[in-house]
């Protein structure tokens, strides 16, 4: 069952950390490993609609652990962290950016299993299904 006091505590929390410790624009917050990258290609060639698009990767509040991954094809703003990896434009609101420093993002294609996954070494622990994570 979800907790939102829990999850409204986690929000609290990385919004009251200290700027020392936030990621700066030079830094490489989430690494893309060579075939999420291509999987990420493939599906912006795919649909027109992402054209010209990149990928951003963020946490918000919710699933079984707390907190959860987002990812979708999105245009820059003004203060979001930006690295490429592979040929893919990566983005990170400055907020997600506290919780993924560090992490890697690969894909596999298997029949069991496949998909995106996250490691991220700022997770204490995460659900089953790897969408959701407690920092």
């Amino acid at each position: 069952m979800f907790d939102s006091t829990r999850a409204d505590s986690y929000v609290s929390d990385a919004m009251s950390a200290e700027v020392a410790t936030s990621p700066t624009a030079t830094d490489a917050v989430i690494t893309l490993t060579e075939s999420a990258a291509r999987q990420i290609a493939s599906m912006i060639a795919e649909d027109r609609e992402n054209a010209g698009k990149f990928l951003r990767v963020f946490v918000e509040a919710g699933g079984c652990s707390g907190m959860q991954y987002g990812m979708v094809f999105d245009e820059r703003r003004d203060d979001d962290l930006y690295v490429e990896f592979h040929g893919v434009g990566v983005l990170t609101d400055p907020f997600s950016a506290n919780y993924l420093q560090g992490s890697i993002i690969d894909f596999s294609d298997a029949l069991t299993g496949g998909g995106f996954k996250i490691k991220n070494p700022r997770a204490v622990s995460s659900c089953g299904c790897g969408k959701s994570f407690e920092a």
